[in-house]
Formats: C-alpha cells, structure tokens, sequence
C-alpha cells in the first residue's frame, strides 16, 4: 500500500501516515494538489493531509481541495508535534542568523523565535524540506525547525529540542481515497453545505443534528470563490454515515440547504 505526502522524507505528514498505516510505503510529492493527483492517477493507494493543528488552527487550502476533488476522507490521525532546531555538524547555537521552516511550524515556535536577536525567520514549503536545503546547500549559519527524524534522514545535528510553544501541539491528518475503499467501520461524518443568506439558516442547519443528539465536533467556515461574503459550511459529525440518526439529519438539512456533500464517513481516531 502506497501513501503519497506532501514533503520530503522526515516530514510530520510521512510520521502521521506511518502511524495510522504502519507497513506503508510512503510516496513525497511537493504539493497538496499533488497528492490529490497522485491518488487519481493511482500512483498511490492513498493520500495523507494535515487538517487542523491544535495551535495553528486549520490548514485552509486542503478544505477548499477537498470540495475540488472528488476523493473522500476514509479515516484519520493525530500526530505529537516536536519541533527541533536542525544544523549541519559543526555549527554552533550563537553563530544561527536564519531560520527556516513552513509557516505553521513557525507560528507553533513563536515564543522561542521572539526570543532570538539578529535572527532572520523564513518561510518555506515544508519543514523536512528546510532540513533538506541546509544539508545540500550546505548552510552553516543557517538551522531549520524540523523533526527529529529529519535530522536522521539529512545528517544534522538537533541544535535545540522542543521548541512548540505548548506541550499538546498535536495535527490532525486525514487519509483520502477512492469512494469504496475505507480502513475500518465508520464512526464520523464530514460534510459540506451552503445555505441560503437568510435569519436563522445556520442556526436551522445545525438544529437537525442536535435534535438528533448528534455531537459536533468541528465547525469551519470558508468563502466561496465568485460568490463574495458566501460560505461553504465543513462539519464533523460524531456518528458514522447509515447510522439512521446521521441519515435523517442530513435529509433533514438537503430540504433547505442549496447545496450538500458528504466528503466522507470513517474511523475516528483513538490512541493506541
């Protein structure tokens, strides 16, 4: 079984899919498209994306390709966030004047890098890919925040460890695939809608699951594209698809809203 990331071998995304499939064979692609591309053309069997960081919040754009494309979420998977400063061997703490990363594992270390003078903080597309860049363009006054396993992978030496500025820094991930293949009985729901602009649509909308007891565990809300101050509602649902419960709502919900999907029905992740 194949599972394409989006990265470079060591990233938190390969660690995440690794967990929840542990035989994998892990495929990096440079893009969340081109994960989705991946799993379409069947290059892999199955594609892996960060969804929501316990402090950085929602990753937006996987949201937005989740409704592009029609591949569903067949199950999930929180990951242990532990940042590290990566340096080539040799280099030491005080003579660091870069730092690069993704912009979430950034926002994830704001009190370490706030506490940095004559630093330069950087942006890039992937934290294991930071790590990648120091070892080739052999950067020695560089450091890159990356994962303990990115140090292994490139060579580097961990310069400073747990560098998140909260100890529950987890990531949610979903796994994504074909319509009729799913990992294990389903227990959560994700849908999409939109609703008329009218008093009252939202809270209507969500009154068919709490009249059915049905538990909510996420709310996101995201613009639609040529529809200015128009919004795509996502939501978790605490109950597996053909529960009868999860059926009646959302027939419930289609009598008035102008547009439903479910993007998926799947395990709920537990701990080990």
């Amino acid at each position: 079984m194949r599972v394409a990331f989006q990265g470079e071998p060591g990233a938190y995304s390969e660690a995440a899919a690794l967990r929840l499939i542990p035989d994998a064979e892990t495929l990096p692609r440079g893009t969340f498209e081109e994960v989705f591309a991946a799993v379409e053309s069947e290059s892999a069997t199955y594609g892996l994306l960060p969804i929501e960081n316990s402090i950085g919040g929602s990753i937006h754009r996987n949201y937005d390709l989740l409704v592009e494309h029609t591949l569903s979420i067949v199950g999930e998977v929180e990951l242990r966030i532990q940042h590290q400063l990566l340096a080539l061997p040799g280099t030491q703490f005080e003579n660091v004047r870069r730092i690069y990363s993704h912009p979430q594992a950034l926002a994830q270390c704001e009190r370490f890098l706030r506490s940095l003078a004559g630093v330069d903080v950087i942006a890039t597309y992937d934290t294991a890919g930071s790590a990648k860049m120091i070892r080739e363009q052999q950067l020695h006054d560089a450091a890159a925040i990356a994962s303990e396993r990115a140090a292994a992978v490139f060579e580097l030496t961990i310069l400073r460890s747990g560098l998140e500025d909260f100890e529950d820094n987890l990531t949610r991930f979903w796994l994504i695939g074909p319509h009729d293949m799913a990992i294990g009985p389903p227990d959560k729901t994700t849908i999409v809608f939109s609703l008329p602009n009218e008093p009252g649509a939202l809270f209507k909308a969500l009154s068919v699951f709490a009249l059915r007891g049905i538990d909510l565990t996420k709310l996101e809300s995201r613009p639609i594209r040529g529809r200015p101050w128009e919004y795509l509602f996502y939501v978790d649902l605490a109950v597996g698809q053909g529960d009868p419960r999860c059926d009646r709502a959302l027939a419930h919900l289609a009598e008035f809203a102008h547009s439903e999907r479910i993007l998926g029905s799947y395990p709920a992740w537990r701990e080990p």
